[in-house]
C-alpha cells in the first residue's frame, strides 16, 4: 500500500487488516478521538478561552483548531484556495497527460481523421449531400468521444476523493476547478489535430476564417459534450450505469440532430432543442454555406419549386436554419449548466 494512503486511512479511522472480519477490526477512529480528548482537547479549549498558556510546539495546531471552531467547520484549511488549486492542477495534469495522449487514443483520432479525409477527398462545394454528411460525422464523433471519456472521471476517483475530502485536504471548489482547467489542454489538442487533417483533405471551404470558425465551433462543442459526461458521471457515480446513460443520451441527440430526420414527431421534438449535436451541426453548416444564397444559383435552385435532391438539402438543412447567435448562446449555457450540475452533484458526496 502507498504510505500516504495508509496514513490518510489511519487519520480517518480506517483500518484494513487481511483475514479479519469487520467486527473484529480495531476501532481506530474511537482510539484517535479518545487520545485527542485526553491529550489535546484541554490545551485547545484553554487556548481558545485564553486561560492557559501553551507551548510553542503546539501553537500551530491550536491556532488551527481555534480558527476551525470559530468557523464551525469540520475541515482544516492548511493553505489558501489558490495554493490548493495549484497543487491539484499539477496533479491533474500529471495524471491526465498519460490518459489523454495514450497510444490507442491518438491512433483512434488520427485514423478517424485520415479515413474521413479519404472518404471525402477534395469533395466538391456543390455536392451538398456529401458535405453535410461529413459535417454531421464530425458532430457525431466529437460528441460521443468526449462525453463517453468524461463520464468515467468522477466515478473512478470517488474513493480517493471521499478519503481526501474527509481529511479536509482541500475544498470542493478548488478540486473541481483544477479538474476543469486541467482538462482543457488535454481535451482540445486532439480535436485540433483531427480537424487540421480532415478539413484540408476533404477540401472544405478553402478560407482561413472559415477554418478558424469551424475549429472554434468544434472546440466549443467538445467542451460542451465533455460537460455532459462530467454531469452524468457526477450524478450517477457508477461507471457502468453512467456509461449506459450517456450512450442512450448521445444516441437521442444524434437522431434528433437534424440530419437523419427533418420531420421529428411532436412528442420527440423537445429532444432536438436539448441536443448538443443539433446546435453544433447547424453552426458547422452555417460556416460552410451561410444561408445558402451563394450555392443555390450554382445548382439551379433559385426558385422554390426546384425538386432536385441538392435543392431539397438547401431548403431543409441550410436555408431558414436557426440563427447562429442563438446556437452559440445555447451552447454557452450548456457549457456552464452541465458543469454547475456536476459541481452540485459532487456536493452531495460526503467523505
Amino acid at each position: 500500500m502507498n504510505p500516504a494512503d495508509f496514513l490518510l486511512d489511519l487519520a480517518n479511522g480506517v483500518c484494513k487488516v487481511d483475514g479479519v472480519s469487520e467486527r473484529e477490526r480495531p476501532n481506530v477512529k474511537q482510539t484517535l478521538i479518545a487520545s485527542y480528548n485526553t491529550l489535546l482537547a484541554p490545551k485547545v479549549r484553554a487556548a481558545c478561552m485564553e486561560i492557559t498558556p501553551v507551548s510553542a510546539k503546539d501553537s500551530y495546531f491550536i491556532s488551527t483548531r481555534c480558527s476551525e471552531q470559530g468557523r464551525n467547520s469540520n475541515r482544516v484549511n492548511l493553505s489558501t484556495w489558490f495554493y490548493q488549486f495549484s497543487i491539484l492542477l499539477r496533479r491533474s495534469l500529471k495524471e491526465r497527460k498519460q490518459e489523454s495522449f495514450n497510444t490507442l487514443r491518438v491512433f483512434q483520432v488520427i485514423s478517424a481523421a485520415i479515413l474521413a479525409g479519404l472518404m471525402w477527398w477534395h469533395s466538391d462545394y456543390r455536392d451538398i449531400q456529401d458535405r453535410l454528411g461529413l459535417l454531421f460525422f464530425i458532430s457525431i464523433f466529437w460528441g460521443v468521444l468526449p462525453s463517453f471519456n468524461a463520464v468515467f472521471a468522477f466515478p473512478q476517483e470517488r474513493a480517493i476523493f471521499m478519503k481526501e475530502r474527509a481529511s479536509g485536504m482541500y475544498t470542493l471548489s478548488s478540486y473541481f476547478m483544477a479538474r476543469i482547467i486541467g482538462d482543457l489542454p488535454m481535451e482540445l489538442i486532439l480535436p485540433t489535430v483531427f480537424l487540421v487533417v480532415t478539413y484540408w483533405m476533404a477540401g472544405l471551404k478553402p478560407d482561413l476564417v472559415a477554418f478558424l470558425l469551424t475549429l472554434l465551433v468544434l472546440l466549443g462543442y467538445v467542451l460542451v459534450s465533455q460537460g455532459l459526461g462530467l454531469a452524468l458521471g457526477a450524478l450517477i457515480m457508477d461507471a457502468k450505469q453512467a456509461s449506459t446513460i450517456v450512450t442512450v443520451t448521445m444516441l437521442a441527440f444524434v437522431l434528433t440532430g437534424g440530419y437523419y430526420v427533418h420531420k421529428v414527431p411532436s412528442c420527440m421534438a423537445w429532444i432536438k432543442y436539448a441536443s448538443t449535436t443539433y446546435y453544433s451541426y447547424k453552426l458547422f453548416v452555417n460556416v460552410q454555406y451561410g444561408d445558402g444564397k451563394k450555392v443555390s444559383p450554382l445548382l439551379g435552385c433559385s426558385h422554390r419549386g426546384s425538386s432536385t435532391v441538392s435543392c431539397k438539402f438547401i431548403y431543409q438543412d441550410i436555408a431558414g436554419q436557426i440563427r447562429p447567435e442563438l446556437s452559440v448562446g445555447i451552447l454557452i449555457l450548456m457549457f456552464i449548466g452541465y458543469r454547475l450540475m456536476a459541481y452540485l452533484a459532487l456536493r452531495r458526496i460526503k467523505g
